[in-house]
């Protein structure tokens, strides 16, 4: 058993998501941090100081503070657009990695230009032209 357990603990698969977790988790934390840190601020300049998260509603004792809910879906759209675009740039910079540079047109001697002339004149007879 503990050789089954090592040979699937050191599979390619696992540490791959292994190291995905924790460098998501971490990412999370950068995310998280910009939103409340940064990005709410400013929104809260934009909109006159007014805080959603206080906002809150009363019936009986009951307490729905709905302003919680509001901001955590405000978190959860900066959220995806900040990872999208992280996405997006990752996505553009392996596509220019992966395209093969132009090839350079191959440069013909004397001898080699003269015979794709003949052979040229030659296709031409036989078409007809």
């Amino acid at each position: 058993m503990w050789e089954d357990f090592k040979k699937f603990a050191l599979k390619g698969n696992v540490l791959d998501l292994a190291i995905a977790v924790i460098i998501g988790a971490a990412f999370g934390k950068v995310v998280t941090s910009l939103v409340e840190d940064i990005i709410m601020p400013i929104v809260g300049m934009l909109v006159g100081g007014v805080s959603v998260e206080n906002w809150s509603y009363t019936f009986n004792d009951v307490v729905l503070q709905y302003g919680l809910f509001i901001q955590a879906i405000i978190d959860f759209f900066i959220i995806a657009f900040s990872i999208f675009m992280v996405i997006r740039i990752f996505t553009n910079l392996k596509r220019k990695k992966d395209v093969p540079a132009a090839e350079e047109p191959e440069v013909l001697d004397k001898t080699q230009e003269l015979l794709v002339e003949i052979r040229d004149l030659l296709s031409k007879e036989k078409t007809g032209q």
